[in-house]
């Protein structure tokens, strides 16, 4: 037990059990001494809780640098010059690059915290009902991290204990991790439905099935991926499903856990976690030849480090409210009646009107939304040969985007091959720094393709310099980037694991 406690701690720092939501606020290393953290139920339920607090890394910016900055959804800011991330954005990057290796630890870190968890909960004395909703949200979470790893590097290692025999291994096949993530959800959805009070923001059975259907889209099972999707999308309004008028709903504090919300990582201000991303998005140099400032009175610490593809933001029409929601170029001051104008778009899904210190932004970040369910849901009807289904999933996101307006009603023949052109720009332009652009284009079988044409387009909204910089994702580019590379640092720590082909 205590040699456990120990690895734990080795492993998994202090930082990331800081609390965001009210049931995060437990601090889980305080209680892991051996004396009670397995032995009561405060020690099951911090057990569980230290899983989610491991998302918080990952979903508030490491996602996004290595899943969309290395495609055609956002692009490095001036307020970023550090070498590994040009390298993601050019496709420059290696095994050394620092962003793909803690991605990797951060996702492990939160497996072993998933199957801590799993041994020890079982053998406490507590409530049954609760032990296994427990149970079950560990299960849930050990799925993401795997689902997000396989993903990524292909063939994983598949540890389901915190033993260090099975900890360092070798690379289990992909089917393998992929059984194992279907086992976990289908246990998962037996959580409930919804929460109440501190509980708000736990996985639900609505998240496991949505999941689970995002797991099958991926594998191209199809007939189980619109099975699993449809149970969802054709009884939303008993998981409490559905989509909000007004876009920016999903991003206002006191409605994003609301009736779009799947699942996503609970942030808060001070003294929980606040949400940075609004310090690493929000603008600073573009101020500066208008303003002679570089920091919007009232508004502090921002860095305009992570910045959109400005061909992306080309695609929407002033009258999708997505553009006004998902990007802005005017910001406003709260203490001074100045509107702040900036010429190029800046992110602002996590944008905390509220909130004068960029860092503590109380906004969550997605890990899955009802609209991506229906995205996913369109896909795979349309896979399945049922277009005209597919069109009527799909549409409903394109109207809910225009308002209505006869501008966002999708014309042409309901072919499947018209589908499928149309899912896959309406989920680049909805799931935009989501952390989702990289996994769907290799999904696609379509990742050179598409970024050799974003290398030439976006090379036509920039300068001369960063132009030639996007020409050369051309050369840069290979084959085995349809996979991550696994980090130099764990091929040397662990004997047992091998590069993905082309890595070498």
């Amino acid at each position: 037990m205590k040699k456990i406690i120990c690895i734990l701690l080795i492993l998994i720092p202090a930082t990331l059990f800081n609390s965001c939501s009210d049931f995060l606020e437990e601090n889980p290393v305080d209680r892991y001494v051996v004396s009670n953290v397995y032995t009561d139920e405060s020690g099951a339920v911090a057990s569980v809780t230290s899983i989610y607090n491991g998302l918080y890394s990952l979903y508030e910016r490491l996602m996004f640098l290595v899943f969309d900055l290395p495609v055609d959804d956002e692009k490095n800011g001036r307020g970023m010059p550090n070498q590994y991330l040009q390298n993601l954005e050019y496709m420059r990057y290696t095994p050394n690059n620092t962003f793909v290796r803690n991605f990797w630890r951060d996702s492990y870190a939160g497996i072993f915290r998933a199957n801590n968890a799993l041994e020890q909960v079982p053998n406490i004395e507590m409530d049954e009902t609760l032990k296994t909703r427990l149970i079950n949200e560990a299960k849930f979470l050990r799925a993401l991290y795997y689902f997000n790893l396989v993903r990524a590097f292909g063939d994983v290692p598949l540890p389901l204990s915190t033993s260090v025999d099975e900890t360092v291994t070798a690379r289990m096949p992909l089917a393998d991790v992929y059984a194992q993530i279907i086992s976990d959800l289908n246990d998962a959805k037996a959580l409930p439905k919804s929460y109440s009070g501190s509980d708000v923001g736990r996985a639900t059975s609505g998240a496991a099935s949505v999941l689970l259907g995002y797991v099958y889209v991926t594998m191209k099972n199809w007939n189980a991926a619109v099975t699993e999707l449809g149970a969802v999308v054709n009884n939303e309004g008993s998981y409490g499903y559905g989509l909000w008028d007004d876009v920016k709903d999903n991003y206002r504090v006191a409605t994003e856990n609301g009736k779009e919300c799947v699942f996503s990582v609970q942030f808060d201000s001070p003294p929980s976690n606040g949400n940075g991303d609004m310090q690493l998005s929000g603008p600073k140099y573009a101020l500066q030849a208008t303003y002679k400032t570089q920091q919007i009175p009232g508004r502090n610490q921002m860095n305009e480090a992570d910045i959109p593809i400005e061909e992306l933001y080309a695609q929407y029409s002033d009258k999708d409210q997505r553009k006004f929601v998902f990007f802005s170029k005017e910001f406003t001051s709260p203490i001074d009646p100045t509107i702040y104008y900036v010429d190029l778009p800046i992110f602002t899904k996590a944008w905390d009107e509220n909130e004068f210190n960029a860092p503590n932004s109380a906004v969550n970040m997605f890990v899955l939304r009802y609209v991506d369910a229906l995205l996913l849901y369109a896909e795979a009807l349309n896979e399945s040969g049922d277009p005209d289904a597919a069109y009527t999933h799909l549409q409903r996101v394109r109207s809910r985007a225009y308002q209505d307006d006869l501008e966002g009603i999708l014309t042409g023949d309901k072919t499947k091959e018209n589908l499928t052109e149309w899912i896959r720009r309406e989920r680049w332009m909805e799931l935009v720094h989501e952390g989702k652009r990289w996994f769907d284009l290799v999904r696609w079988d379509i990742l050179k393709e598409r970024m050799f044409e974003h290398a030439e387009n976006e090379s036509q909204f920039t300068n001369s310099f960063e132009a030639a910089q996007k020409l050369q994702i051309k050369d840069n580019f290979k084959d085995a980037m349809n996979l991550m590379p696994i980090p130099q640092t764990e091929l040397d720590a662990n004997p047992l694991l091998v590069q993905n082909p082309g890595w070498e």
